[in-house]
């Protein structure tokens, strides 16, 4: 008996330090360093599809409230054909992009479609690889929403 006694009083002893390095939880702490941002991937070309996906966005920039929000856009394949200059939607992303979200479209499918910068829109920006960003932007913590 005394035999166990001591080995439950050892154990305990040996695992008190380690208690003392794990910081207690707060939530309001959690929330503060952990920030909002989610990813849209874009592949069709289709205007009603892509009114469907700003409001989207903009359900989730007013859904997190006073939250911080980062918000970012990738569109490849034939969803890049909305971001061109005469896109039936010009005027919902031209908003977007002044909220803040950022609109990408890939340049491996805009090589692939023969697009240059000047048959896009004006205010969006360019990713190498549309997977790769939606890729790194998950394994650096983003949401992926796909639409």
């Amino acid at each position: 008996m005394a035999t166990m006694q001591r080995r439950s009083f050892l154990t305990a002893a040996a695992a008190a330090p380690l208690v003392a390095l794990v910081p207690a939880y707060s939530g309001a702490q959690t929330a503060q360093t952990v920030p909002n941002r989610a990813i849209f991937q874009v592949t069709d070309n289709d205007p009603a599809r892509w009114n469907m996906i700003l409001n989207n966005m903009t359900n989730l920039r007013e859904g997190v409230g006073s939250e911080s929000v980062e918000i970012e856009l990738v569109a490849y394949g034939p969803g890049i054909l909305m971001l061109k200059a005469d896109s039936a939607v010009r005027q919902r992303i031209a908003e977007a992009v002044k909220s803040g979200v950022k609109v990408n479209a890939c340049q491996n499918t805009m090589n692939f479609m023969k697009l240059t910068p000047a048959d896009m829109l004006g205010e969006i920006g360019y990713v190498p690889s549309g997977v790769v960003e939606v890729m790194r932007k998950q394994q650096q913590g983003w949401a992926y929403i796909r639409s």
